[in-house]
């Protein structure tokens, strides 16, 4: 991917390199996908030929103990009758969609490919999206992913597919597929905020592998530097628009009207943002991260929403903090500040380490980066796609006619 502007060059400066490294090393402690699950198989040596099926709702407890097996976070089977049974999307679609695949041997379910169905929105168009979830494969049958991948591709009735946050093999067997990667030159530069710098120089430490004394040297030595720096840092001013918490279950018809007189501005692909979906997409049955949402209020009206998701590192005890979404009337500037402003507020609030933002369009961006943000590069493509229409296909290959971040794809769709 081409090279981001010449300030989010400097701040990856080898004088910020502390932080840079245990962002990497967290990265890669966290959910695997098929190409990089280590752990063994446990069907002896003698390999079983697996046959491929459509997913059955039946299946929820051998698919839960393979995404166990394979580092993923926890399921229940909850979270799949909300997915697959109170999904809002379900009431669009022209057939039954498919949950997803498995492949099976005589031993047991091997490997996995959720397929979530949700809509989105193009001008006056609703359509039917698929995004992947959940991919998971033993290591001895990963060579069988491309066959799971392909049949979430060739799924019928669906206008645009979509794969976030996987690994360097899913997306360039992806691409192998005909997918695309969103044309967006920044998109792969997560932006990030250190909020309790001695917690994250404790993680790092330990994440070096340092013993218990050396471990509260280098914690004590990086929290120093790293205190200096983070100073300057985040949100200098506090913009003097109100901002008030609701509860997810609270989001109601205001929020309506701003989904509507948002639809009606310059013509851009939105992931479905009724309430209904708002709803329904930020309901985690079982899960430990917490939602907060966010609202700016104008001449008594919701002139903008922002969603903060809050999640725990279950190795590394790390508490992290995303900006999970954030709509806005008109992208105007000073709403679109004042919410961040509530968002960086509210991660500190939660007591998070470390407050993230994936993508996002460039006005918002472009905010975020006067706070001096540290800037990371995502390892491989963070979000890919196909659609089979060929008018959506021109359309999509102006990255103006994007809304991209973490509402889409399953980054925080799932548990």
């Amino acid at each position: 991917m081409a090279g981001t502007t010449a300030p989010a060059r400097t701040l990856t400066h080898p004088k910020y390199h502390a932080a840079d490294i245990l962002l990497r090393l967290l990265e890669s402690r966290r959910r695997p996908s098929s190409g990089q699950t280590e752990t063994a198989s446990l069907f002896g040596s003698a390999l079983a030929p697996p046959k491929q099926r459509e997913v059955q709702f039946a299946d929820f407890s051998s698919i839960a103990r393979l995404k166990e097996r394979g580092g993923l976070a926890k399921d229940t089977l909850e979270n799949w009758d909300r997915l697959w049974r109170q999904n809002p999307a379900m009431a669009a679609v022209k057939s039954q969609p498919s949950m997803g695949w498995v492949l099976e041997t005589a031993e047991g379910i091997v490997g996995y490919q959720g397929s979530v169905p949700v809509l989105y929105q193009f001008e006056n168009r609703t359509m039917v999206a698929a995004t992947a979830a959940g991919l998971v494969i033993e290591p001895a049958y990963r060579t069988r992913c491309i066959g799971l991948l392909a049949s979430f591709y060739r799924q019928r009735d669906v206008a645009l597919f979509v794969i976030t946050h996987s690994t360097a093999s899913v997306v360039n067997q992806s691409k192998a597929l005909h997918a695309r990667s969103l044309p967006r030159p920044d998109y792969d530069k997560v932006l990030f905020w250190i909020l309790n710098v001695h917690e994250f120089a404790r993680v790092l430490a330990a994440k070096l592998g340092l013993a218990s004394g050396m471990e509260a040297a280098g914690a004590f030595l990086a929290s120093s530097a790293l205190r200096l720096d983070s100073l300057r840092r985040g949100p200098q001013s506090h913009p003097p628009s109100k901002i008030t918490q609701i509860d997810v279950n609270d989001i109601g018809d205001e929020f309506e009207a701003l989904w509507r007189r948002k639809l009606g501005e310059a013509p851009r692909l939105l992931a479905d943002r009724s309430p209904a979906s708002l709803r329904w997409h930020f309901t985690l049955p079982g899960s430990s991260s917490t939602v907060a949402v966010l609202c700016c209020h104008r001449f008594q009206r919701l002139a903008g929403y922002a969603v903060v998701l809050h999640t725990v590192d279950r190795e590394a005890g790390l508490r992290r903090s995303m900006l999970a979404d954030i709509l806005v009337e008109q992208d105007d500037p000073d709403v679109t500040e004042a919410l961040l402003d509530a968002v960086y507020s509210n991660a500190v609030a939660s007591g998070g380490h470390l407050f993230e933002v994936i993508g996002l369009p460039e006005h918002v961006r472009q905010i975020l980066m006067r706070w001096h943000p540290y800037v990371r590069t995502y390892p491989t493509d963070p979000l890919v796609y196909k659609t089979t229409d060929e008018a959506l296909v021109r359309t999509l290959a102006d990255e103006n006619a994007w809304y991209a971040g973490p509402f889409d794809g399953d980054a925080t769709l799932l548990p």
